[in-house]
């Protein structure tokens, strides 16, 4: 392949981007791509409203505060708990296809509904935001999705069962089997566009959930600190299967209290030029210090897509 016929991955239509991948890339697994991803990536519909507490992950400070001085509160929490601002099938269409998906039932809840949640929980239901991904999947037959489902907080076994059963009847035989070979061309002939991860010892007992997929995250506030922090663990290899790259920083109390009137997507855009500057220089791939799946906030803001996207064209110059 010559330079000047090799494709500009990151100027594909991002809605489509998988289905217009280079047949050269297409035998190539799928944990070996650079694939973008959303870090909590329902937190676009965060519940507002009085009846919906703060999440029982919160310090406990943080929880009194809010119940006592909610209108006070809330609008804080919201701030630094907002990671998305976008639909789901907006993040779809503008080329993500891993998305973190933190599930919960509400304290005090007699119906079985199940949300998502961030700081506080979301106002449509984990079957809601199935649906709309299905119907988009549908649309999209030739793009695969992975749904990475953790964090669970307040399900029980009968719960997590449920939520399995609602798993099945969404995405029926879009669901791919762990037994598959994750390439494009596989799952392509086997008509499956559906990776569900799932972290929970149940993952073992069933076909179509694949385990955990590790999340290297840096618990850093500063673009520099995080880039060192991932520079140190790229050292030691990366995982064989799917992993993600967290880039979404962290706010600590101190942080948030000196800079009370900005908010995580302040914070977030203002370092994404440098974040974007070392994702540019990664390498998709199984090399020790390749990276697969990167995962950032208010993915839909800036050129983050295209610039993870295109890192493929990598594994092209190496095949060529």
């Amino acid at each position: 392949m010559s330079g000047e016929s090799e494709p500009s991955l990151g100027e594909l239509p991002m809605e489509s981007w998988m289905s217009h991948l280079p047949c050269a890339l297409w035998d190539t697994p799928l944990y070996h791509l650079a694939i973008p991803g959303s870090h909590n990536a329902i937190t676009y519909c965060l519940d507002m409203n009085d009846r919906s507490p703060v999440d029982l992950t919160q310090p406990d400070m943080l929880q009194k505060l809010d119940k006592y001085m909610k209108p006070l509160i809330r609008p804080f929490v919201y701030k630094w708990a907002v990671t998305q601002e976008f639909t789901i099938k907006h993040q779809l269409d503008c080329g993500v296809r891993y998305c973190d998906l933190r599930i919960a039932h509400r304290p005090n809840d007699s119906s079985t509904d199940l949300y998502f949640y961030h700081g506080v929980y979301t106002t449509l239901t984990v079957e809601t935001v199935l649906m709309e991904i299905r119907e988009w999947l549908d649309a999209h037959p030739r793009e695969v999705v992975i749904l990475s489902f953790s964090h669970f907080l307040g399900l029980s076994q009968e719960l997590h069962m449920q939520l399995l059963t609602t798993i099945r009847n969404v995405f029926t035989s879009k669901l791919c089997p762990k037994t598959e070979v994750l390439t494009l061309r596989n799952l392509w002939a086997l008509g499956c566009s559906v990776i569900v991860s799932y972290e929970h010892s149940i993952a073992g007992c069933h076909s179509d959930l694949w385990p955990h997929i590790p999340y290297w995250w840096a618990n850093k506030c500063k673009a520099e600190a995080l880039i060192e922090a991932f520079e140190h663990r790229k050292q030691h290899g990366r995982p064989g299967g799917f992993f993600v790259t967290g880039i979404n920083l962290t706010e600590d109390l101190k942080y948030i209290c000196t800079h009370p009137t900005e908010s995580l997507k302040d914070l977030v855009m203002s370092t994404y030029p440098t974040l974007l500057g070392w994702v540019k220089e990664q390498t998709p791939g199984s090399r020790v210090g390749s990276l697969n799946i990167i995962a950032g906030d208010f993915i839909t803001e800036s050129h983050f897509v295209p610039t993870v996207v295109k890192l493929n064209e990598k594994l092209l110059k190496w095949s060529s």
